[in-house]
């Protein structure tokens, strides 16, 4: 795919931002979850005041995926004190890595998971981990593909649903 290209996302972009993450995770998950739950979620996770307030959390970053002018898809991770569960010092977390669902397929998730390989050994980390919720069978496959391999679980809340994700980690 020609005419790629990773931006870091600043305050400017909240909107974009938002429109995104609703999207995407809308695209990824509603055929999973009930239309409460889905709502629920996401006026609470993708609300332009929470994603403002983790776009301003040191040791978190956001990046679009852009084709042409299209934003495609983005990425979120943390390191330090800002990863979603202390994974330790050497770790460096992935929190999100969504796309849309025309940009999927695409080889475009490979240069996202490199950016981030890329990101955390230059931060000195040497483990890069991530969550997945444990239904969706692609990307536990492109995941394990990657080189990630489960350690443990959590729960994540999607409205009043509890859904469980693996905790997967790949060392750099």
């Amino acid at each position: 795919m020609e005419n790629v290209r990773i931006e870091k996302v600043t305050e400017k972009d909240l909107t974009q931002l938002v429109a995104i993450s609703r999207q995407t995770f809308t695209e990824t998950f509603a055929a999973d979850n009930t239309e409460e739950d889905l709502l629920a979620f996401l006026d609470e996770a993708y609300a332009p005041k929470q994603l403002e307030k983790e776009l301003k959390t040191a040791g978190s970053s956001f990046y679009f995926c852009l084709v042409g002018e299209k934003i495609a898809g983005y990425l979120k991770v943390n390191r330090d004190a800002a990863q979603s569960e202390d994974q330790g010092d050497d770790a460096f977390e992935i929190e999100r890595i969504y796309f849309l669902s025309d940009f999927q397929g695409k080889g475009l998730g490979s240069r996202f998971f490199n950016y981030a390989e890329t990101l955390a050994r230059a931060a000195g980390k040497s483990r890069l981990w991530l969550g997945v919720w444990e239904h969706n069978e692609r990307a536990l496959a492109v995941y394990k593909k990657k080189g990630f391999r489960p350690f443990s679980d959590h729960v994540f809340q999607v409205g009043d649903d509890k859904q469980r994700d693996l905790l997967m980690e790949k060392n750099l």
